[in-house]
């Protein structure tokens, strides 16, 4: 009968964790960080788009900086880039839902691990991105973080995993940072939108917290 109750006792232990992950979590994403500027003052467009999970930062070619585009492989009639940031042994490995396994999941929320940007290339706007006006210094910021999320080589160069990607029209290149359950692909986009003065999330690992701050 003790060692039950011990037992019993660790298991609610143990389910207590999730639950108060899912629960913080959601707190914290209904918190609102409100816009630094006044949006009447924004004229350029960027873009929001997720697969139901994960969330990607989109933005016109013409609106990218030359730094940031220096070395990702786009054609001059793709006007969009999507970018993803992401832990690289569940990109690598999970290429759709089908392909997920407990193994790779517990890995990636659980241990910090190495990242990926996954950029996309697109030639025409998507109806399922959800649209954003910001100004010249908010574009300028996002930029920035881009910039510094890419891992590069001694010279500045950023470094492509060759023959990685999902399709002809997508790359996955070496990134910063370390991915865990604290740190998703989620809160990745919610920091840049935070860093450049966007209205964003306290913090959220979902993609529809920041969703529903612009719908």
């Amino acid at each position: 009968m003790r060692a039950t109750k011990k037992i019993f006792k660790w298991v609610l232990y143990l389910l207590l964790i999730p639950l108060s992950y899912l629960l913080i979590s959601l707190i914290l994403t209904l918190i609102t960080i409100d816009r630094n500027e006044i949006a009447a003052s924004a004229d350029k467009t960027i873009f929001l788009g997720t697969n139901g999970v994960h969330l990607d930062i989109i933005i016109p070619v013409k609106h990218i900086d030359s730094l940031v585009l220096s070395g990702i492989r786009h054609s001059q009639n793709e006007n969009y880039l999507s970018f993803g940031w992401g832990d690289e042994n569940f990109y690598i490995n999970t290429p759709t839902w089908g392909d997920l396994t407990l193994s790779n999941a517990t890995r990636a929320m659980f241990l910090k691990s190495t990242t990926l940007v996954h950029v996309t290339r697109y030639k025409k706007q998507r109806t399922d991105w959800v649209e954003i006006k910001v100004n010249d210094a908010e574009l300028q910021k996002l930029n920035s973080y881009l910039l510094k999320t890419f891992k590069t080589k001694t010279d500045g160069t950023k470094i492509m995993l060759k023959d990685k990607g999902y399709s002809p029209i997508d790359d996955f290149y070496k990134a910063n940072g370390n991915y865990s359950c604290f740190n998703t692909c989620n809160s990745w986009v919610n920091t840049g939108f935070k860093e450049s003065g966007l209205k964003s999330c306290l913090w959220t690992p979902f993609d529809f917290g920041l969703l529903n701050k612009y719908k």
